[in-house]
């Protein structure tokens, strides 16, 4: 029986895009015991997972150097016919290196990649998926085709979000971590205003979204606002947007919830771009971004704090009929 560690101890969507590889682990190797390694905080993502024999947690913040070593003692324990390693950094580069797996699997742009057993080009060309980057590691030994990301969430997810189900719906999803990411707060209020009264628009995110939604609720004119943030795990918010008629999402986490349970979604892009690799992958997606060229755009892979030439046009100059044209 094969046995397998699969490592991404980045963010959330970054774990949830690397779950394409659990995907396809699994169609070639029904019976492997798959593992997967997260930072603590993302384990939620893959609880009670089919296809998973165990989830490990890298807890970063506390004892960060300490626990590092002690899982490494429990992967070296685990004896692994293959590590594949998705993130680029040294301290998982120490992990991969040090498993003593009989093979061990990572890009070239990993400090100690030079220690794997196999070293991966990663593709960053225009058009290139992270998907597809990330497939890369292991198409030697499958296929191909890179496999979609997929999250299960559990009965009980369900059940906790059939409530809201009763009558057609929208998810917004108006935070994110980056403030060049982040469509505007007014811009999200001016969006909801123009809706036709016969959806409820439920507003999602993490705890610390919960103050951002309950000003939009506050300010909107749009009746049937509901603010969620705080209130759903992360299968939870997965299982709400499955179902919804659309999902508007900045370029974050949970526009890869929807791409993992292909749901229909309107991603807003303002710093960023697609062409970086990050984009939707449902079957019913659509992008909206600034109109026109605009010299600046984009500034940067993960966004900023703040609009580096303070005009934010790259969000600002987004219409409402952009959204509103994906919903009808």
């Amino acid at each position: 029986m094969q046995k397998f560690l699969v490592i991404q101890t980045a963010f959330i969507g970054d774990v949830v895009l690397a779950t394409g590889i659990i995907e396809k682990l699994h169609q070639y190797y029904p019976d492997a015991e798959i593992d997967f390694l997260v930072r603590k905080g993302n384990e939620g993502l893959l609880e009670q997972h089919p296809f998973l024999h165990q989830v490990l947690i890298w807890d970063k913040k506390k004892n960060k150097y300490k626990h590092l070593l002690q899982l490494l003692k429990q992967i070296q324990k685990n004896r692994y016919d293959k590590v594949i390693n998705i993130q680029r950094y040294s301290n998982t580069g120490f992990l991969t290196a040090f498993s003593k797996a009989k093979e061990t699997i990572g890009f070239n742009k990993n400090p100690l990649s030079f220690l794997f057993s196999k070293k991966i080009k990663h593709n960053f060309a225009e058009g290139t998926h992270e998907i597809e980057r990330n497939h890369a590691l292991i198409s030697a030994f499958t296929d191909s085709v890179a496999a979609r990301p997929r999250l299960y969430p559990t009965i009980k997810d369900s059940e906790k979000v059939k409530q809201y189900k009763q009558k057609d719906y929208l998810c917004v999803a108006p935070s994110s971590v980056w403030f060049t990411k982040q469509y505007p707060k007014e811009k999200w209020i001016s969006f909801l205003d123009q809706l036709p009264p016969k959806y409820n628009v439920y507003l999602i995110g993490a705890p610390t979204d919960k103050a951002l939604c309950e000003e939009i609720k506050k300010i909107s004119l749009y009746p049937f606002v509901i603010n969620l943030a705080g209130q759903l795990n992360f299968l939870q918010s997965a299982s709400l947007m499955q179902h919804a008629v659309m999902n508007y999402v900045n370029d974050s986490a949970p526009m890869h919830f929807a791409s993992a349970v292909n749901a229909t979604v309107t991603a807003i892009y303002c710093s960023t771009v697609p062409a970086f690799g990050y984009g939707p992958l449902s079957n019913k997606s659509f992008i909206v971004e600034k109109t026109g060229q605009l010299s600046c755009r984009p500034c940067g892979l993960h966004g900023y704090k703040a609009c580096p030439k303070e005009h934010f046009k790259c969000a600002l100059d987004i219409r409402n009929e952009q959204l509103l044209a994906a919903l009808n």
